[in-house]
């Protein structure tokens, strides 16, 4: 993994600038990327953090350039991808387009798109052209586009360089994450441009690591029931992740939550006042 330098912008391809916001964290990695897309008129991919340094950053790009911002879409409304929107709208007049949250908890407050986008919709201009899959599961709002000329896909959150993604209930949803990525293999894309790390090559073999991944901790969740029976978060955690650094517990419970979600929409396991066992 190459390091992403706060603030630099760097070509990536013809059509591709990326800048990384200075938001680095356990949650975020090296910071949440953004992505500028296209040839004298751009749109924004994840506007990111709503940190004046990042937006003057991305302002700067677009002047150097001699490019203007015409659309900014946002894959989801979490806080480190979205929350830059309203202030480069206010600088540039340019569309902001994304899927509000159907569960507004951690969310972005203040998203306000002027486009709603689903599934299909698209920008068209002489040099580009970029199309929104829905790709549910870190978020139910989550977006991923896909730029057709250099079969590039942008990620967001969906995919992350060197590391899974947590997957929070309520919105986030392990069943449908796993769906989203099975969707993504019908793509024709050659890379992966994810919003934390670097662009990723092979993205068949990525989403098919993704996949096995999840199912072996599907294995696992349903191994450590079956050694501690009946359990809570508390109990399951350190055995269905003892993989795992304790100091992350807190948040793969998260993710574990999602995993006995997904198994008792599968009837598999059942919860009982916060205790599941198999059924």
């Amino acid at each position: 993994m190459s390091k992403l330098v706060h603030g630099e912008t760097v070509v990536l391809t013809p059509l591709i600038r990326r800048i990384t916001a200075p938001n680095p964290g356990i949650m975020t990695g090296p910071g949440t990327n953004t992505y500028l897309v296209g040839k004298g008129e751009w749109a924004v991919i994840d506007p990111g953090p709503a940190i004046e340094s990042h937006v003057d950053a991305i302002l700067q790009a677009a002047a150097d350039a001699h490019a203007t911002i015409g659309w900014i879409l946002c894959t989801h409304t979490h806080m480190d991808h979205s929350p830059a929107a309203n202030a480069l709208r206010d600088a540039t007049g340019a569309i902001v387009a994304g899927m509000p949250p159907a569960n507004p908890q951690a969310q972005d407050p203040a998203f306000a798109p002027d486009q709603a986008w689903q599934e299909g919709d698209f920008i068209n201009t002489e040099d580009w052209t970029l199309t929104a899959v829905h790709t549910p599961g870190h978020a139910s709002n989550h977006l991923c586009f896909h730029l057709e000329q250099e079969q590039i896909l942008f990620t967001g959150d969906h995919i992350m360089e060197g590391s899974t993604v947590v997957i929070a209930p309520p919105d986030g949803d392990m069943k449908d994450y796993l769906a989203s990525l099975e969707k993504l293999k019908s793509l024709a894309i050659t890379r992966l441009a994810p919003a934390h790390g670097n662009l990723m090559n092979h993205p068949k073999d990525v989403v098919e690591g993704l996949i096995q991944h999840r199912l072996m901790r599907e294995a696992k969740v349903l191994e450590g029931m079956t050694k501690t029976g009946p359990a809570d978060l508390d109990t399951l955690t350190p055995v269905v992740y003892d993989d795992v650094p304790p100091f992350l517990h807190m948040i793969a419970r998260y993710s574990l939550l999602a995993h006995l979600g997904k198994l008792q929409k599968d009837g598999i396991v059942s919860e009982n006042d916060g205790t599941w066992g198999k059924i």
